[in-house]
This record gives C-alpha cells, structure tokens and sequence, in this order.
C-alpha cells in the first residue's frame, strides 16, 4: 500500500495497493522482496507515471495513459486493455484501471465479482483490496463491489477525502482529517485512533497505518510480524503497507520499511531520488525519475506469508 506523493498530489494506496496517480514526470519501477513469479521484475523504461503492486502481479501507468502488467497471469491479471489510463490498482488476483473519462476498468478473477465495476465517468480514484474494490467519486462518496464476506464492501455513508483497501478492511479518511474503518476486525484493524489532522492511511492484512500532518506516522491492528514497530520520529511523506511489514517515504526522497522481513521485502534499496511507493505482500516498488544508479533490486522469494485468503484454487 503508498499513500501521498512527494510532489503534493494525493495517492491513496494500501496494502493492495491502488491508486497511482501521475506525478509531474516520468520514472523507472525499482522493485525488492519476493520475486517467485515475477512481481518484482517491472518491465524497463523511464515513462512511468505510477505503480501499484498486487499479491502476485503489479501494474503500472506509463505517461501516454497505457498500461503495463507483469507477475502471475494466471487469472488473466496482466491482460489489460487498451484505452487512455490515469491510475491503477492491483489485488490479490485482479485488476482494476481508471480511465482518463473517469470511467472504471477491471479484468482478472471475477469469482466474487471483482470485475464488475460500477456504472458511470465521475470517479477520481481507485483502490483494490484482497477480492474487492472501492472507488471515490467527485464528491467524495466511495462505491464498492466485489466479495464482502466480512462487511468490507458496506461503505459508511458521507464523503471522504481519501480510501484505502487492505485484505478484508478498509480505511478511510473524511473531509475534516478524522479516521474511519470498516470490514474484519479480528485484530484491532478498524479501531482507528482519534484525531483530525490525518492525511495519508495505508491498510495491510491485520493492520492499519495513519500519516499525521507533522510527517509522523502511527499505527495499529496485529503486530505479528513487527509491522507496527514504526520508525521515531517525523519527516514522511507517504506511507504503504505489505501483509506483515510497513514501508515509507520520507521528504528527503528515501526509504524506510519495518517488519517481517523473510523475503527480504525490507531491505529497501538505497538513494534519496524516490518519488512514489507502493507495497504488497512480501514485496514493494518505488518510483524514480533518476537514472541507472538506482538499479533494480530483486531477492529470490520463499513463500507467501500466512494468513486467510480468498483464492481460486
């Protein structure tokens, strides 16, 4: 999951990491952790505009407005289609596009309705969680689609300023800076703490994050694998989240993850030239518009982490 680029533009991205909105230029992906199918080896080129990495299978926008795919295809993730693209979230095994209309896309599994996106050209940003999706309209209202086996797709009512969609939860952030979480609880992952001065939120398996507008970041939920074992301290900019671990970007244009490390998914890679993040699983992508020095990181990957899924098989 990211969620604020450095540039100033909103992202919201979680732990199925989800909207990737356009910064003011182009950059190469760099990916680390597991790599098993191919997740972390993002396709070449400098015209990418935002990421977004999935359980098994990422995507990207280029700054034409086209797509690239790459990872587990099993489920027909990577076949995307063509048209003109503006963000792009990746689940645990499908996928979901906003157009530049403002209309939505998806394809991929579609066994508990995944793909069947809601009718209309008014929405401004999308998230994708483990089987279901959420996308915010123009003003402000979020609709959601797909499995809801523990409430993950009964919206609250009103408008928000931000979402974003873990496992089987949701976080979001309304109007006045304040929190609001629905779906599974089992671990604490909705018990959001208070405040109104929020401005970036990621969600994880059994876990959540908050960014605070003094660049702090707190957190909350399962801490199983050390995920809220947050670094001290202020100077972050945008936060994501893979399923036991919390990776972040400061202002100076670093990185900083924490957590479960059995595929090396916080062994973060080097430099101060990153401008958007983007986690899943056991694994993380960045974003930067600087050349060769930041080279791609991969580490072979064990297997996935633990914990309920919802797969085809």
């Amino acid at each position: 999951m990211c969620n604020k680029i450095r540039c100033g533009q909103a992202a919201a991205c979680g732990l199925f990491i989800a909207l990737a909105t356009p910064f003011a230029g182009a950059g190469q992906i760099v990916a680390w952790g597991e790599n098993t199918v191919g997740q972390a080896t993002p396709p070449t080129g400098s015209d990418f505009a935002g990421m977004s990495a999935g359980y098994w299978h990422s995507l990207a926008v280029r700054n034409d407005g086209s797509l690239a795919a790459w990872g587990r295809d099993r489920e027909g993730q990577l076949d995307v289609p063509t048209g003109s693209f503006s963000a792009v979230a990746a689940g645990q095994y499908h996928s979901v596009a906003l157009g530049t209309d403002g209309s939505l896309t998806a394809w991929g599994w579609d066994a508990l309705g995944q793909t069947s996106v809601p009718a209309g050209n008014d929405f401004t940003a999308i998230v994708a969680g483990g089987a279901h999706s959420l996308a915010m309209r123009a003003d402000g209202t979020v609709a959601a689609w797909g499995h809801n086996g523990d409430g993950q797709v009964d919206v609250p009512a009103g408008a928000f300023s931000n979402v974003v969609a873990g496992m089987y939860h949701n976080v979001g952030i309304r109007p006045d800076g304040s929190l609001t979480a629905w779906g599974l609880n089992d671990s604490g992952q909705c018990d959001v703490p208070a405040g109104n001065d929020y401005v970036a939120v990621a969600a994880g398996i059994y876990h959540s994050l908050a960014l605070r507008s003094d660049g702090t970041i707190v957190g909350w939920g399962s801490n199983s694998g050390g995920q809220l074992n947050i670094p001290s301290g202020g100077g972050f900019a945008a936060i994501a989240t893979g399923w036991n671990y919390g990776l972040a970007l400061r202002d100076d244009g670093s990185l900083a993850a924490w957590g479960w490390n059995v595929s090396g998914q916080t062994n973060v890679p080097a430099g101060h030239g990153f401008v958007a993040i983007s986690a899943n699983d056991s694994y993380g992508l960045a974003l930067t518009p600087e050349p060769a020095s930041l080279m791609l990181l991969t580490l072979a990957g064990l297997a996935g982490l633990g914990g309920r899924r919802t797969t085809p098989g």
